[in-house]
């Protein structure tokens, strides 16, 4: 029997197949999928901010952001006997909530681009995306086969 874990608003988790994650209400906040065929390990982030070394005085809650998250899951994927050579990624959200004249508010789209960046570094594919526009997203992501379910109000539902 499988089990549906929920991914929270800066958190991680991992599991294997049959299990599968799920996250809900990605509005600027990106998820990032990252997953093993041969082991069939995943993880999925739910990452609120781009990047730490930003927050002043150093405490930080690593899960929030893209450049620790990544690294944490990634880590435990590879405790679990996932092989980093082997695991491609898939990224969702990022959307721009509000509209601003400001490029430094649009945190969706600098979520991406830290997200784009920081799985580049680690020579992670990202095979497949469903970021930015509008509208939030609720994604669930599926150790058996690496299917990862986008689902919006205002879009429907689809499969990447």
């Amino acid at each position: 029997m499988s089990e549906k874990l929920v991914v929270g608003i800066s958190d991680w988790k991992i599991c294997r197949s049959p299990d599968s994650l799920i996250t809900y209400a990605l509005g600027s906040c990106v998820g990032i999928c990252l997953y093993d065929k041969a082991s069939r390990i995943a993880g999925l982030s739910h990452i609120m901010l781009p990047d730490s070394t930003a927050i002043a005085g150093g405490h930080t809650t690593r899960p929030k952001f893209a450049d620790t998250a990544i690294i944490d899951m990634l880590n435990a994927m590879k405790a679990e006997g996932a092989s980093q050579s082997m695991i491609t990624a898939k990224i969702a959200g990022g959307a721009v909530m509000f509209k601003s004249a400001s490029a430094q508010f649009n945190i969706g789209e600098r979520n991406v681009e830290a997200v784009k960046k920081i799985l580049g570094n680690l020579g992670i594919p990202i095979i497949a995306s469903d970021t930015g526009l509008n509208y939030g997203r609720t994604v669930t992501f599926f150790a058996e086969n690496g299917n990862l379910e986008v689902n919006s109000a205002t879009k429907g539902k689809s499969i990447i």
